[in-house]
């Protein structure tokens, strides 16, 4: 006689491996490389870097009596 076989455990991890092909195949067809996401990190701290480089302080901006 064999032993008996839990087919809950065997459907689970069939839909376990489906699920991590599918996330495997978005990730290819939608994510970003490394250099994609370093280059919007650097155009974002660089439009920072320029928002505040163009920022007029309070002080300066009322005008003398």
């Amino acid at each position: 006689m064999t032993t008996p076989v839990n087919l809950n455990r065997y459907r689970k991890d069939k839909a376990r491996a489906e699920k991590r092909a599918q996330a495997s195949s978005n990730a290819a067809k939608f994510g970003r490389t490394r250099a994609e996401k370093a280059l919007d990190t650097a155009r974002s701290d660089k439009a920072g870097r320029n928002l505040d480089g163009h920022q007029i302080d309070p002080a300066e901006d009322t005008p003398e009596t």
